[in-house]
């Protein structure tokens, strides 16, 4: 990903820019920055991505259509998704309580461990966050966990 360009004005000085869009810029490029690692972690426990956003996402049973439309796909992909976590015992289907036509998706305990695991490994700060001083590593943590109750509060 490119570097993150800053306005200037005609002598040089950083123009006043959107703040909201130079966070997003910044927030991309330490997260790409995270994404060979983070596949690495994954694939560790043998898993590609559409796991582990799988194993995520179910912290409550949940469709199949729930899961697809959190991973963005198809159900038919959904259902490979989940055959590989079943098999390997990470979930189960189990038909809904209101109607037993639909399948449910279940974490196992194992899936809860593997889950807390792979979590605990990812929660590791990144180095460029590691080196932030202890302030700025509280101040940064206050205002992404106040951005992250937005999301919350719109569940």
């Amino acid at each position: 990903m490119p570097a993150v360009t800053t306005a200037t004005t005609k002598n040089g000085a950083p123009a006043e820019t959107d703040p909201s869009r130079e966070i997003g810029l910044l927030l991309q490029r330490l997260m790409f920055a995270q994404r060979p690692r983070f596949m690495d972690v994954i694939r560790e426990y043998d898993l590609i991505a559409p796991h582990w956003i799988a194993l995520q996402t179910l912290d409550e049973p949940k469709p199949m259509g729930e899961l697809a439309k959190a991973l963005s796909c198809d159900n038919s992909n959904v259902t490979w998704i989940t055959d590989r976590l079943e098999e390997r015992g990470l979930l189960t289907r189990s038909a809904a309580p209101h109607d037993r036509r639909v399948r449910l998706l279940v974490l196992t305990k194992k899936g809860r461990a593997l889950r807390e695991e792979i979590s605990e490994r990812l929660a590791e700060p990144p180095p460029e966050v590691a080196e932030l001083s202890q302030d700025d590593q509280r101040v940064l943590r206050d205002i992404l966990r106040r951005a992250v109750e937005r999301i919350d509060a719109g569940e």
